[in-house]
């Protein structure tokens, strides 16, 4: 039944969905203002939302323009559905514009398509097919849409403090057939705080570092500047060798005596950084192997020390793992430095329930001191868990078995989604356990069969819990 609903809409749901996924929404600070609080395209991609639910008879509400909310349904309490429109930077490499949506006979291609528009629109067209058929409402339905998902959450942050709190709600941005736990998520800065003079001229001074746009991306480039004051030729033949023996693509060049070094990895998202391949700490790992300035040295050192090849914290000296949430991951999203402030490592930490994240961090930011270096903290989430067999996850998870047959249990993720939240709200789809995880690749793609069966699951799940009651 409900697969022959949804088939009504295909045509009108890839239109809708192309026009947002058209919408080049990352998080800019350099043009951000009181009208565009993350920058100018997640403020389009939300309005672009507003005027759907407009041409749709939708009520909205507008939240400082950084979050907002769609409203149907009627009843008394609220079903939440917590949607982004932000996406993270397109990166390099893409065989299309990653803002010009290539539709296919099966797919559609751009960045944001998985994570979150393609969902996002999934979840939309539930809600008003559903309001189409005269349904009987039993709950408020409000599709929440928050602009900065991928970077502090200021969205939903600013959006709770002042509006209504749903009593249940998914997120349509992760894996069916649902996830019922998340990692805690934070964030910081190892700062480096004193630079060094030297009592010898080294034979290499680091000019420059950087690798990186994204905390929770593993970043897939890196370059460095380098002021080499002999053997330019045995500096670039190591780095040659050293691309070959890591099994690594990169580039070098000379310009006014100063060498560039570039080495490309593989982004994946941060929250399983070991499938990636780090481009910062990998062309970091060469420097350590250079007779470097003691400033550049200290600060390649901690690169060395803690960072490099420890995916799961072991060298930081958090290590550990639970049967339910699995294991602390550190990824090195953000790496920066010059040559008259020093450096900084940009990591995001992901934990699961009974890690002691504060005694942690504590005894980690007393260990590099010696060396010069501290911790500037940024966002703390907390793990978030609900009961597997709660009736609620469990109407969630039958709706997805009744529609593809597949009788998986819920699980849960490294991931962070909107659905922390909410007291009781997991993540539900859009990924089926076949779809490819192209989340903060390139070439990020949904395909028209994940679309479509996402939106009849979604409906049939939203019929259950909000009509039926």
């Amino acid at each position: 039944m409900w697969k022959e609903k949804v088939q009504a809409y295909e045509d009108q749901i890839i239109e809708d969905l192309k026009g947002l996924l058209s919408i080049e929404s990352v998080r800019d600070d350099d043009n951000a203002s009181e009208d565009n609080p993350v920058g100018p395209g997640p403020r389009k991609a939300l309005d672009y939302m507003y005027q759907l639910a407009d041409r749709d008879g939708f009520n909205t509400h507008d939240v400082d323009h950084i979050a907002g909310r769609l409203e149907a349904g009627a009843g008394d309490d609220v079903f939440g559905i917590l949607c982004h429109v932000d996406v993270v930077p397109a990166g390099e490499g893409w065989d299309s514009d990653p803002f010009d949506p290539v539709v296919t006979d099966d797919r559609i291609i751009a960045r944001g398509s998985l994570d979150d528009k393609g969902p996002t629109i999934a979840a939309y067209y539930a809600v008003k097919i559903l309001n189409e058929m005269n349904v009987d409402w039993k709950k408020r339905i409000h599709i929440i849409i928050g602009t900065d998902e991928e970077s502090d959450w200021l969205c939903t942050d600013r959006y709770f403090k002042t509006e209504e709190m749903p009593k249940l709600g998914f997120a349509p941005d992760a894996e069916f057939p649902a996830i019922h736990g998340e990692k805690g998520i934070s964030v910081f800065d190892i700062v480096q705080d004193q630079k060094d003079d030297d009592d010898d001229e080294p034979e290499y001074e680091l000019y420059a570092f950087e690798s990186g746009q994204r905390y929770n991306m593993v970043p897939d480039q890196a370059t460095a500047r380098l002021f080499v004051k002999e053997n330019m030729t045995d500096v670039i033949q190591n780095f040659e060798q050293f691309l070959v023996e890591h099994q690594l693509e990169g580039s070098n060049y000379v310009d006014s005596g100063i060498l560039h070094l570039n080495v490309e990895g593989k982004a994946v998202h941060g929250m399983d950084p070991s499938i990636g391949v780090n481009a910062g700490l990998y062309l970091l790992h060469f420097l350590a192997t250079l007779n470097l300035d003691k400033t550049a040295t200290n600060f390649v050192q901690i690169g060395e020390r803690y960072l490099f090849e420890s995916h799961f914290g072991e060298k930081m000296g958090m290590k550990f793992h639970t049967d339910n949430m699995g294991d602390v991951t550190t990824n090195v999203g953000v790496v920066s430095y010059d040559n008259q402030e020093g450096g900084k490592f940009g990591v995001n930490l992901r934990y699961p329930q009974g890690f002691e994240f504060d005694k942690s961090m504590a005894r980690f930011e007393e260990e590099i001191k010696a060396f010069g270096f501290s911790i500037d903290m940024g966002k703390v989430q907390e793990p978030h868990y609900v009961e597997k067999d709660d009736p609620f996850v469990q109407k969630l998870v039958e709706a997805y078995r009744n529609q593809t047959g597949d009788n998986s249990e819920p699980y849960t993720i490294g991931g962070g989604t909107y659905a922390r939240n909410l007291d009781k709200g997991v993540a539900f789809g859009a990924m089926f356990p076949e779809s490819e995880d192209l989340m903060h690749q390139k070439n990020e793609y949904i395909t028209k069969d994940q679309l479509f069966r996402a939106t009849s699951i979604y409906l049939e799940a939203l019929y259950s819990i909000c009509v039926e009651g």
